[in-house]
């Protein structure tokens, strides 16, 4: 069974452990929106390759309160995953960029078609915009 979490998950788990290593299993489940069964998953594989450390509160009343630390191995994973999460989204952005770039001249070109089409109804005196495919066009 892979024990890996994604890289998003990872650098999501890497960013609450840095900011706040107090919060329970539970609230930094809440805090990223899933469920405390995948949190815990995700977090025991992070344990298991060293790069968050367990430690219970000394003067918590509650004994089984633990905070977690991001060991040095941690950091340096949470920068690497970090640098390649990057890199991915500013890949993503430019692959939209692109897509977005392509539908705005589609729907210039879609305008310019409309226009045309209007200007040419208007020179023959036939409505070639409203009339649906296969349907003839009358004189009027």
């Amino acid at each position: 069974m892979n024990t890996d979490a994604g890289p998003e998950i990872r650098y999501r788990i890497f960013k609450i452990l840095d900011n706040n290593p107090r919060l329970t299993q539970r609230q930094m489940a809440g805090e990223m929106g899933i469920s405390l069964g995948k949190f815990n998953y995700c977090l025991t594989a992070l344990v298991k390759k060293g790069f968050v450390k367990m430690d219970r509160f000394r003067s918590s009343a509650n004994k089984t309160a633990y905070m977690y630390i991001l060991t040095p191995r941690g950091l340096e994973e949470k920068a690497r995953v970090t640098s390649r999460l990057l890199h991915r989204k500013m890949e993503e952005f430019t692959a939209i960029k692109k897509e977005i770039e392509k539908l705005a001249i589609e729907v210039r070109d879609q305008k310019a078609y409309g226009s045309f089409l209007h200007k040419a109804s208007r020179m023959v005196g036939r409505d070639l915009i409203a009339k649906k495919p296969g349907r003839k066009v009358q004189d009027k």
